[in-house]
């Protein structure tokens, strides 16, 4: 990973907004990834300046955020790389603004949607039993090794229609992406060797098709037309870094504090109609995805003036435990009332696999409490972890009374 370095203060920044956090490295965040962030940034207003990867603003209030991301005309997605880079890659429907995004996720939607993940739900139910079957005798695991960073990515791959004895070459260029995320020469290896991939994908679908997701692509209409192979790898891109990375690192986030509760535990195995609620907490307190814009027109908010040109980071799990808008935010409390967070983003670009995700972590722990009702974090083994504008938890050793 680069070595960050200080840029000097642009003139329209004032000093008082000015606090140097590296979002790749900074040494006060630690394995309680979000709460640790939170508790560095608690102080200082919803948008600073750190003059930190280039030089760019972080906004952190809930409402803040709402306006950022639901302003395309001054904040754009066509770069979202801190610090910049020439030639930023290109992602579809990631890097379109509105209206232009719209055909691409209208012909998303219908594999995404509530109806579509439900008829999945056998499979990924059985996915899920089959990682969870492996570990439960042995009474401990890397839990991140053995089940998070696996089951996500084998229910991606079984919606693409790819090889599943593939799972750990696919699972390792998307690990190998987010950890160099502002290397540019390495992301650019990556991403080719990515799209090498995706490319073999949709030649085997085009010759069998199966009725699944990259055959979808291939043959949905988006205003009369079917979309160019380009236009299908764009997308099938941003779907592989986010079905291999995002769902895996919530889920560990919230496996970590599980381990932590004996009592929600408790609460969960006897009543899995709890899980749910479980999983509504989870995914609030555990955001992982930072969103950043690139001002394309000056915009004034508060006493903070966006200049042309300049670098925004919406920290979305700070956005969901902001102390103005939910009681003790910080807090993991499973009798919460429902509330809406920014987990998944808002707006235009809100999380097309929002469902999914949220049905992957639910299926995961019911099957999980069916076989260990009980269980710990390994005592005096650290749990590795990555920051960026991706949070992962690398590792995490649990364990249990097997039976």
């Amino acid at each position: 990973m680069a070595t960050s370095t200080i840029s000097p203060k642009p003139e329209h920044v004032p000093d008082h907004l000015v606090f140097d956090f590296d979002i790749y490295n900074d040494p006060r965040i630690g394995e309680d990834v979000q709460g640790t962030y939170a508790a560095t940034l608690e102080h200082l207003p919803d948008i600073f300046w750190t003059r930190q990867n280039g030089g760019h603003w972080m906004v952190k209030g809930f409402d803040v955020i709402g306006e950022v991301v639901r302003d395309p005309e001054h904040f754009s997605v066509r770069e979202m790389q801190i610090p910049r880079v020439e030639n930023p890659p290109f992602f579809i429907p990631l890097s379109l603004d509105p209206p232009d995004n719209l055909p691409y996720r209208q012909a998303m939607i219908p594999m995404f949607g509530p109806v579509a993940i439900k008829a999945l739900e056998p499979r990924i139910r059985e996915l899920a039993g089959q990682l969870i079957d492996k570990v439960t005798a042995s009474g401990a695991c890397d839990f991140q090794a053995d089940v998070s960073k696996l089951f996500p990515v084998m229910v991606f791959m079984e919606l693409m229609g790819m090889d599943l004895s593939r799972l750990q070459e696919f699972r390792r260029l998307a690990e190998g992406f987010f950890e160099t995320e502002n290397d540019s020469a390495e992301l650019a290896r990556l991403s080719g060797l990515i799209m090498g991939v995706l490319t073999e994908l949709i030649a085997e679908k085009r010759a069998n098709p199966d009725g699944k997701l990259m055959s979808h692509f291939i043959t949905v209409d988006i205003g009369g037309r079917q979309m160019n192979e380009d236009e299908i790898l764009a997308m099938s891109f941003v779907l592989f870094l986010g079905g291999m990375d995002t769902v895996t690192n919530v889920t560990g986030f919230a496996y970590q504090q599980l381990a932590q509760m004996p009592d929600v535990q408790k609460r969960l195995a006897d009543d899995p109609g709890q899980i749910p609620a479980f999983v509504d907490e989870a995914i609030r307190l555990f955001g992982v995805v930072s969103t950043p814009r690139l001002v394309v027109k000056d915009r004034q908010i508060g006493d903070v003036l966006f200049r042309d040109g300049d670098m925004v980071l919406n920290v979305l799990c700070l956005g969901s435990r902001d102390p103005k808008r939910y009681e003790a935010a910080n807090a993991f409390n499973m009798d919460r009332k429902k509330v809406a967070h920014l987990t998944f983003s808002s707006g235009p670009h809100l999380c097309v696999g929002h469902v999914l995700g949220r049905t992957e972590l639910r299926i995961l722990t019911e099957e999980w409490f069916k076989r260990i009702p009980s269980f710990e974090a390994t005592p005096g083994r650290p749990h590795h972890f990555r920051v960026g504008t991706v949070m992962a938890l690398e590792t995490l050793p649990l364990q249990w009374q097997a039976a």
